[in-house]
């Protein structure tokens, strides 16, 4: 055996040789392939059995029907599998995507040592950065994002316990320290003056979140039990990401290329959709051009979820919200996960645990779907014009936000019980290989486009029609240009006024709030989209008394603002998809889902309200030379 490679399937602890020689080859090309496209791997007809058997341990971290592990045996039986590991990790993404890259090995000749396959990514990296810097800026940041990853594992595992140690003096301050809080409230109170002194506008929009906060408090079910670290953990987290996203430098630039790169991986549904339907239909009708990009991305979306990808990062995520904000695992993980997925699909992260969950855990999982948006639809409002990396910055800050007031609106009375993340195993995808999770996907999708393209229908011809009897009740009293967005508009502008928005502009952001809380998000972005068009192809602010188009500064706060499932048609949707996933809670899920709309519509605005006092208008040089005097002569400016 010395020198040879031998190929084994542990199963169950066990596993048998496979010969050398073209047969070992062509036994591992037969054998091993099996466990990633998810067949129970027989031993293959060419196999030559060799004297004794190599035992193992298959070890599982919470994966069902997931025990087997693909494993090389170098040498003497030293093994070399991905990272040099037999054991399964994390929900098959390392076993599956392991065996796809190593298992080609043996039957190409060579032994797959890891080792060898760190020097030739570096090499490659190393070679595509030389010949060409510019063009390797993804395969650059690709490469920091996994040496970040590597690290924060290191950390959680290694001084993860010491972290929850460091906060708990910190829960302490929140809980009975009153000068800890005056310090926070007074280091506040002075970064608000001196970053508000040029922009007044902004102080509104502060104002605008302590209003949002009143109101939850006011109606919160325990006042006296509102976990506030929960709370300003959520808020502060919240902060930092806004703050990093659209103040700074770095920030701005990540997600504005991560939004670029987004918009050009959504423009490959073109190929799929023209294909289908014609050229002419995709670039015409709304409905051969946005729905498809659901069909795709939810196709993607479930490879993710058959890799584990999505499971792995959505984990940790949680796990930085759960050690700040001292929430349950099971909650932080829900709302974790509807930075991704919707708000029916985020609770299957949690389908064991939704039936001994407590009231307050339940409300949370429910204002978390409703505050953020699935990264389906997000796609089709890229393709409407609608900001990318505000897109993906207000799904991202809307998570921590929404937990944290969910708290606030029902906080915790009883004790939960799942304490640690160890008691929690993440439930994955129960597809058999790529093939079949991209064909699921896609044919998940299909209900979600029939419900959007139906929703559209009805909603648009039900507000034509509720339009056209209010402009006939309205002309039998003199006022004919009554119509539902004139009515939204005049409710709803102070909300949007305390948000930042300028009060000249804050009637048509009205219309909008109003159009997504009483329809859908949907038609809200699509009008949003032609405000935004009218921008940028020059038109009047106002014409006919009709306001065509917003500032910059409005925009991007509405686009925060619209940026959720709250809105009274997503009841039914919510009520029957928790009930579906756990029938014994459908009376507590009934009970308190208004609540959690309310709530989720507060953290909505509230997000918005962020952005407000944070967002510093670009510099318009075309604006400079409008509204500016020059009373220097050309020679004295030259001079």
């Amino acid at each position: 055996m010395e020198g040879g490679v031998v190929a084994q399937w542990v199963s169950t602890g066990s596993c048998s040789p496979v010969g050398l020689g073209f047969e070992s080859r062509l036994g591992c090309l037969a054998t091993n392939w099996r466990p990633v496209l998810g067949v129970s791997p027989p031993p293959p007809v060419l196999r030559s059995e060799l004297p004794g058997r190599l035992r193992f341990p298959a070890t599982s971290y919470g994966t069902s029907g997931s025990e087997n592990v693909c494993v090389w045996v170098c040498g003497c039986g030293g093994t070399a599998g991905l990272a040099g590991s037999h054991s399964l990790v994390g929900w098959g993404f390392e076993s599956r995507l392991g065996c796809l890259v190593t298992n080609w090995c043996p039957f190409l000749g060579v032994s797959p040592s890891p080792h060898a396959l760190h020097r030739v990514s570096l090499a490659y990296f190393i070679a595509a950065c030389v010949l060409n810097f510019q063009r390797a800026i993804a395969l650059v940041v690709l490469n920091c994002l996994a040496v970040f990853f590597i690290i924060y594992d290191l950390v959680k595992r290694y001084k993860g316990d010491s972290l929850k140690r460091c906060f708990r003096p910190v829960e302490r301050c929140f809980r009975g320290n009153v000068v800890f809080l005056v310090v926070v409230l007074a280091l506040l109170v002075t970064w608000l003056a001196v970053d508000t002194s040029k922009r007044p506008e902004q102080l509104i929009s502060f104002g605008g979140i302590c209003l949002f906060l009143l109101l939850i408090y006011i109606f919160s079910v325990h006042r006296e039990a509102v976990s506030w670290r929960a709370v300003f953990w959520g808020l502060g987290l919240q902060f930092v990401i806004g703050l990093f996203v659209i103040r700074t430098e770095p920030g701005l630039t990540a997600f504005k290329w991560l939004g670029d790169q987004v918009q050009i991986f959504l423009n490959y549904t073109i190929a799929g959709s023209s294909f289908v339907f014609g050229n002419d239909l995709v670039t015409q009708a709304f409905a051969f051009q946005a729905l498809p990009i659901i069909v795709f991305f939810s196709s993607v979306m479930s490879v993710l979820y058959y890799l584990g990808i999505m499971q792995w990062i959505i984990i940790k995520i949680a796990w930085i919200m759960q050690i700040t904000m001292g929430t349950s695992p099971t909650e932080t993980l829900s709302v974790a996960g509807n930075i991704f997925v919707g708000q029916t699909e985020a609770p299957l992260l949690i389908r064991p645990y939704l039936q001994e969950m407590t009231k307050s855990e339940i409300h949370a999982v429910m204002t978390g779907g409703f505050a953020t948006i699935a990264g389906s639809v997000m796609g089709a409002y890229i393709s409407f014009g609608i900001d990318a990396a505000s897109l993906i910055s207000a799904s991202v800050m809307a998570a921590p936000c929404a937990l944290g007031l969910a708290k606030l609106s029902y906080p915790e009375t009883c004790k939960t019980k799942f304490k640690t993340k160890d008691q929690i195993k993440v439930d994955s995808s129960g597809e058999q290989n790529i093939l079949e999770a991209a064909s699921n996907g896609a044919s998940a999708s299909i209900a979600l486009v029939a419900n959007i393209a139906a929703n559209l229908i009805a909603f648009l011809a039900i507000l034509d029609f509720i339009n056209a009897a209010l402009k006939w009740l309205g002309g039998m009293v003199g006022y004919p240009e009554i119509t539902f967005e004139m009515i939204c508009s005049y409710v709803f502008m102070p909300v949007t006024f305390m948000m930042g928005i300028p009060y000249e502009e804050s009637f048509v952001a009205a219309e909008l709030i109003g159009t997504k809380l009483f329809l859908n998000e949907f038609l809200a972005y699509e009008r949003l989209s032609k405000l935004k068009n009218n921008r940028l192809n020059g038109l009047p602010p106002v014409s006919d008394s009709e306001r065509q188009w917003i500032s910059v500064r409005s925009e991007t706060i509405c686009t925060y603002a619209l940026c959720g499932f709250a809105n009274f048609t997503s009841l039914g949707i919510m009520i029957g998809g928790l009930s579906s996933i756990c029938p014994s809670r459908r009376g507590d899920i009934s009970k308190t889902v208004m609540r959690a709309l309310f709530t989720g519509t507060c953290a909505s605005l509230v997000n918005a309200c962020i952005a407000g006092l944070l967002f510093v208008p670009p510099l318009d040089c075309l604006d400079v030379f409008r509204n500016s005097v020059f009373n220097k002569p050309f020679l004295e400016l030259k001079m």
